[in-house]
């Protein structure tokens, strides 16, 4: 990979240790991918923050970068391990607490906005059309690259905090026009789609290739679902909707392979999720539950009683938090409302051993992550589990 004169003032260590560090990670994934050059980005977006994942080597690697190393462009944090207010609540022991908050000090001092959120596209970290990024968590940067139009690769949490703290990331993958045209065109044969089973349908079918969908309209929200759903369950980083997304209209479609997905394919995916029954845990917002969700949710809890013993929570981010006190004061009756993490990447398997939830993605991560029994219902299905 070509360096410029200043990248390789960096790489030698005459701008600071972690720069240095930063930089040879960054000419590392260069080589691998065969990137020809780096190129500046608009923002970063980190994962790699809950102690449960990232334990005491990472919090090593922290403290090593935060020594003399600052990100230089707007950078988010994903979800950490629990709610910085409320881990008591959550049944968190002080040492986890402990360990996390410490992680999530040690971004701070690295000059990262610690909302920890795993849709900082919902207010946090917005961007624009045709900006290049360095996105790390899966649902996030597929919604950047395919419902934004931005550019952003599949990037692992030390290579987008490397990307931070230098401001370019290496040219390749889906920075690249080629790589951004359909590679399967997926038609949609259902009267109703649950947005969770459909990527976990294509996702599961396409692996990492680049989906085109005729037959759907879905809102934002259902986007969003979508993409993480899709990314769980391959590794989709990019997809078109035709009608919706923008760079759907651009690319030739002849010649495309081609998928089918109707009531055969959804219910072969339902079954799949379907692992466990009597859950402890009901857990909603993965990814982290909208304005427009919480709005829903809200509509639909009002004027209902509690029912049932599991414990229920609805996660969201702050940001997010802060603009519905209303609607969240309706869902604090039927259950506890976290901010900065998810039943994902919370310990909650020192407490629970089945978990129901409507998220196609915590479906592929609480069996493996979380050592869960999944019980997939569809919200409205959570809804009258709890009500």
């Amino acid at each position: 990979m070509l360096l410029t004169r200043d990248e390789e003032s960096v790489l030698a260590g005459e701008k600071g240790e972690g720069l240095r560090t930063a930089m040879e990670l960054l000419v590392a994934l260069g080589d691998i991918y065969d990137a020809e050059e780096l190129v500046p980005i608009s923002s970063a977006h980190l994962s790699g923050v809950s102690y449960k994942t990232i334990g005491e080597g990472g919090i090593e690697f922290l403290e090593r970068l935060s020594k003399d190393a600052k990100v230089c462009v707007p950078t988010t944090l994903n979800p950490a391990g629990m709610d910085r207010q409320k881990w008591k609540e959550m049944g968190i022991s002080p040492r986890f607490a402990d360990r996390q908050l410490h992680i999530i000090d040690q971004y701070e001092r690295l000059g990262v906005n610690t909302d920890c959120s795993c849709t900082p596209y919902l207010g946090t970290n917005i961007p624009q059309k045709g900006q290049t990024l360095a996105w790390a968590e899966s649902n996030a940067l597929s919604f950047a690259n395919s419902v934004i139009g931005a550019r952003t690769n599949r990037e692992g949490g030390p290579g987008a905090l490397a990307a931070a703290i230098v401001g370019k990331t290496p040219r390749y993958g889906l920075h690249l026009d080629e790589n951004r045209a359909p590679a399967i065109f997926v038609s949609v044969e259902l009267d109703k789609v649950d947005y969770s089973l459909l990527g976990q349908a294509v996702g599961s079918a396409v692996g990492g290739r680049v989906p085109y969908f005729r037959g759907i309209r879905p809102t934002v929200d259902q986007l969003k679902t979508l993409a993480a759903a899709m990314a769980a369950a391959g590794s989709v980083a990019l997809f078109h909707v035709e009608g919706v997304t923008p760079e759907a209209g651009i690319h030739d479609l002849k010649g495309l392979d081609r998928l089918a997905v109707g009531k055969r394919e959804v219910e072969a995916a339902r079954n799949k999720f379907e692992t466990g029954k009597d859950p402890e845990l009901i857990a909603l917002g993965c990814p982290h539950l909208s304005v427009e969700e919480i709005r829903d949710l809200a509509s639909k809890l009002r004027g209902k009683h509690r029912k049932g013993d599991a414990e229920v929570w609805f996660c969201t981010s702050r940001c997010t938090a802060a603009k519905c006190p209303r609607e969240l004061d309706v869902l604090s009756k039927f259950g506890r409302v976290v901010c900065d993490t998810c039943m994902v990447v919370a310990p909650i398997e020192e407490r629970f051993r089945t978990t129901a939830t409507n998220s196609g993605k915590a479906c592929n991560y609480l069996p493996t992550l979380c050592s869960q029994k999944v019980v997939y219902r569809s919200t409205d299905g959570l809804v009258e589990m709890i009500s």
